[in-house]
Parts: structure tokens; C-alpha cells; sequence
């Protein structure tokens, strides 16, 4: 069987793969292409990432496909349902990246109450004795709370990140059963610590002195935050978003920083990716990544790794 693996596999997952008989290509397809170059080939898998999307044109188009792969959590540049209706198999891996996304989003959190990212952008050019004064306001994270929306496995990761640097964790999801994180201590010890998430936003939002999201794009494209939401943010939070573009409404959160109500905000994620808004950007109180969430060597191993196992327990011979 072949696998197009358009968005790139890590050289482990091609390797199970390999070994495990199946053909893996890798040359990337043009989107405009994808549906042609699949039936020409006689591929029966595609792998994607964010970059590729398989829709329900594509999905008509290619009557022999029997496997849809994401390699990553959400699955919002798949017609999933849709698929599954035609009896194709739609797999993601939503284990595989949660540390990667963690680490970056705490990243972002010391980088923001530092003014790493304008500081970087200046001081080229700016003033040494200026510069050394307009960010002497800096903040330090422990003994801050930090909301989480959305407390599935980067949630939680992200939390035992942020125990063990000492802030308090506010978990917000509409699950809210008590949680046991676990905090790592060196190599060989850990501390569990219990969280019950609450299912009201609203309620805690002015408590919050850093707010990280993670929540899928909502089915019906609305934003999670927008102008009610930060409306009721303590002044000057700091948030960042790694989940996805379209959860935090652009427009409102670009007048909510100019207006003070923000601080500031990383993201990593855009509503036109890959052509993000030029006026997010350029904003200073804006620390923006290009959608690097889950890439790492050791994420995009357990990646590759996990959409083989996958893939050789449902079509292996």
C-alpha cells in the first residue's frame, strides 16, 4: 500500500512504516494537485500535518483512499465525519506533542513577562540606557495564576510545567472532575497535585494573571475570547494562544492591547495562516511563532512513531 505523507514523517515513522511493507513518499504535493496526484499513484493513505487539508472535493475524488492521517491534535483541515461516513479511516496523534506544546507555551510566558520579544526586535537600534528603562517593569511568574481553558493533555502538561515553577493553576474545561497532575522532580521523583476544573469562564477571568487556551477551533468558527472576554480580564493579562487560529478574535484582541487591557500576548497560531494579519505581527505587544507547537526532534518522533503504530494495527499484514 502507498502512503503520501504530504506534510513530511519523521525518519522513525518512515522507517516502521517501511519495514512494515508499506511504500512512503514524501515529495510534497501541491494542495491543487493532491486529489490527481493520489489517483495517478494509486495512493490509499495520506498524511498530513497543518499545512495540507483533505476535504470532502478531495475525499470524492479519490474512491480508493482508505486511511486519513494527521499527524498532531486537531483535525480542523479534515472533513473527519464526512470520511468516516465513506469508510475511510481517520487517525490522529494526540499524545505525541503535549510536552513540545508545554515547553513553548511556558516559553512564551517568561518571554512576555520579560519583553523578550521587543527587547530582541530594539535593541539593535534603540537606546542601551532607554531601553534598559522602558523594560525594567518586568514580572516574575511564580506566585501568579495562570487560567487554562481547556484542560485536556496540553492542559495538563502545561499545568505540572507551571506548578513546579511555582504559579497558582486555575483549569477551566467543561470536564470537572478533580485532576491528579503529576510534577516531576528531577529524573526519578515526582509530587502529584490535584486540580478541579471549573466550567465558568466568566467567573474567573478577572482573577487571571496569564491565560493559555487550549481548546479545537469551535465547529461553528466562533471565537472563545473576544470583546466580552476581555472586557472582564484582570488589566493587564498576558495570554497566549497555541490552540488554534480563530479562538481569540483578532480584531477585538488588537483593541484590547492598544487600549491597555492586555499587556500582552504570544501566539502561535493564526485565523490566515499561513498569511497572518501584517498588523499582528508588527504589534509590539505581540510575540508571534510560526505554528511551531509541536515541532521538535522528539515530537515529531513520537509522531511519526505513533501514526505507524497506527497505521500497522489497522492495515498491517
Amino acid at each position: 500500500m502507498k502512503i503520501l505523507a504530504n506534510d513530511g514523517i519523521s525518519a522513525v515513522g518512515k522507517t516502521l512504516l517501511e519495514k512494515a511493507g508499506f511504500i512512503v513518499i514524501t515529495e510534497k504535493v501541491d494542495q491543487a494537485d493532491l486529489a490527481a496526484t493520489v489517483n495517478a499513484q494509486g495512493i490509499e493513505m495520506i498524511l498530513v500535518r497543518s499545512a495540507t487539508t483533505v476535504r470532502k472535493e478531495v475525499i470524492d475524488a479519490c474512491p480508493h483512499l482508505k486511511l486519513i492521517g494527521r499527524g498532531g491534535v486537531g483535525m480542523d483541515n479534515i472533513d473527519v465525519a464526512y470520511a468516516r461516513e465513506k469508510g475511510i479511516t481517520v487517525i490522529n496523534t494526540p499524545a505525541s506533542s503535549s510536552q513540545s506544546v508545554a515547553e513553548l507555551v511556558m516559553g512564551h510566558l517568561f518571554s512576555m513577562s520579560r519583553f523578550l520579544n521587543d527587547s530582541y526586535k530594539n535593541m539593535e537600534h534603540g537606546d542601551f540606557a532607554t531601553l534598559k528603562k522602558n523594560y525594567a517593569k518586568g514580572i516574575e511568574l511564580r506566585g501568579k495564576t495562570l487560567g487554562i481553558i481547556g484542560f485536556g493533555r496540553i492542559g495538563k502538561t502545561l499545568a505540572s510545567y507551571a506548578l513546579g515553577a511555582g504559579m497558582e493553576v486555575i483549569a477551566i474545561d467543561k470536564k470537572t472532575e478533580p485532576c491528579d497532575i503529576k510534577i516531576p522532580i528531577g529524573k526519578d521523583q515526582s509530587v502529584n497535585y490535584t486540580i478541579t476544573p471549573t466550567a465558568s469562564l466568566n467567573n474567573v477571568l478577572g482573577s487571571l494573571d496569564f491565560i493559555s487556551i487550549h481548546v479545537p477551533k469551535q465547529n461553528d468558527g466562533s471565537a472563545v475570547i473576544s470583546a466580552k472576554e476581555f472586557a472582564l480580564m484582570k488589566k493587564g493579562v498576558r495570554i497566549v494562544n497555541a490552540a488554534r487560529g480563530g479562538v481569540v478574535n483578532e480584531i477585538d484582541l488588537l483593541e484590547a492591547l492598544d487600549n491597555g487591557n492586555v499587556a500582552g500576548i504570544a501566539l502561535d497560531v493564526f485565523e490566515n495562516e499561513p498569511n497572518p494579519n501584517p498588523s499582528l505581527l508588527n504589534h509590539p505587544k505581540i510575540a508571534c511563532t510560526p505554528h511551531i507547537g509541536a515541532a521538535t526532534v522528539e515530537a515529531q518522533d513520537r509522531i511519526g512513531e505513533e501514526l505507524a503504530q497506527l497505521i500497522m494495527g489497522q492495515f498491517g499484514k
